[in-house]
């Protein structure tokens, strides 16, 4: 990719991340202090529309780490959150290389295997992520509830919201690229 290629890939993920940080910072928290996780949509959004490009997606998910641990609403949520989106982005990088690997999804348009590969990475990375993040919280400082009970309260409902909210942002960033790029 030419200069002026990688100048216009860095602004869109940049603008991406920004985005990601402003929904993290606006979203309630979902009745205890956690809240369902935009950014990390965001996150994941680079990750597909940057397929198969590694250090991108690392440093999308050191960036958004950094973000979402300014921004969190659980108590000693920082580290928490460095630790869950190094973990999710890495992960979530593994899952992607797999699927480049079907048959199925190679034999699709670039537009419609994006779109599939939104419909798997939304729910199952925001399910690692959610996890990770309990995890590391119930080591590191407690949790307010017990892992089981958060799991169901927050971790099941940031699934879906990130699944739905996640393909709608997908599709909209879709299309303000082609258009933009046109």
């Amino acid at each position: 990719m030419n200069r002026n290629g990688n100048t216009k890939k860095m602004i869109i993920n940049a603008l991406l991340l920004g985005i990601g940080a402003i929904l993290h910072q606006i979203t309630p928290a979902l009745g205890l202090p956690m809240q369902p996780d935009f950014a990390l949509v965001m996150l994941f959004i680079i990750m597909i529309i940057n397929n198969g490009d590694y250090k991108t997606s690392l440093i999308a998910g050191i960036i958004t780490g950094v973000f979402t641990a300014m921004t969190t609403k659980f108590p000693g949520g920082q580290v928490p959150n460095m630790i869950d989106k190094i973990v999710t982005v890495n992960l979530v990088f593994i899952m992607m290389f797999a699927m480049n690997k079907i048959k199925m999804l190679k034999d699709m348009s670039e537009s419609k295997r994006r779109m599939t590969q939104s419909a798997i990475i939304f729910p199952i990375g925001t399910l690692i992520s959610g996890v990770t993040f309990l995890g590391s919280a119930s080591i590191l400082v407690g949790l307010p509830a017990g892992f089981e009970a958060l799991f169901i309260a927050v971790v099941i409902p940031a699934v879906a919201i990130n699944l739905i909210a996640g393909c709608m942002l997908f599709k909209i960033v879709s299309t303000s690229m082609k258009r933009a790029l046109a």
